[in-house]
């Protein structure tokens, strides 16, 4: 009897999961670019860790400066999240154009999964440890990133949805 109850518990929660996940997904394709962008969250700008931000990769900062710089969590945590939205975009950007580039969207979707999983190692260890060496160098890895996810995103835009650049510029 336990058994049969813990089977019909574990195929309720299954169904549950999986129609979230369809709900997610058809929330995710009906959206647009000025959604996505709106999406953005511009509390915090790397403008700060680059003096070609949006346009080059690479940063002009070290570590130490980086973490300064992006105000610590505060910076991470925009990071993760505006990673996410920048991975919607590409998606989005697959999804409607027909000759997008298909490394330039596996590598925007790389760079995603990169920045948050530096981000996540970065705020566990400052949870445990405040600013050490190793939360910084994660913290800096999570910037360069991220600052060549945002110029490659920039070079999408400007190649499918150019009229979209300076909104994205004005919320990066």
């Amino acid at each position: 009897m336990t058994l049969v109850v813990f089977q019909i518990a574990a195929v309720v929660a299954i169904a549950i999961v999986l129609l979230r996940w369809r709900k997610s997904a058809q929330r995710r394709n009906s959206q647009s670019w000025e959604t996505l962008l709106s999406r953005l969250r511009p509390e915090w700008s790397a403008r700060e860790l680059s003096d070609h931000f949006l346009w080059q990769e690479g940063l002009s900062a070290t570590p130490e400066d980086a973490w300064q710089r992006m105000e610590g969590p505060k910076g991470l945590w925009v990071m993760y999240q505006n990673a996410r939205v920048m991975q919607e975009m590409a998606g989005y950007a697959a999804n409607q154009c027909k000759d997008v580039d298909r490394l330039l969207i596996e590598t925007l979707h790389s760079d995603a999964m990169q920045i948050r999983v530096c981000v996540l190692a970065a705020l566990t260890q400052y949870a445990f440890r405040h600013a050490s060496e190793g939360v910084r160098v994660n913290a800096f890895r999570a910037a360069s990133i991220y600052t060549g996810m945002a110029a490659r995103m920039t070079q999408l835009l400007q190649e499918h949805a150019a009229v979209m650049v300076p909104d994205f510029v004005a919320a990066m």
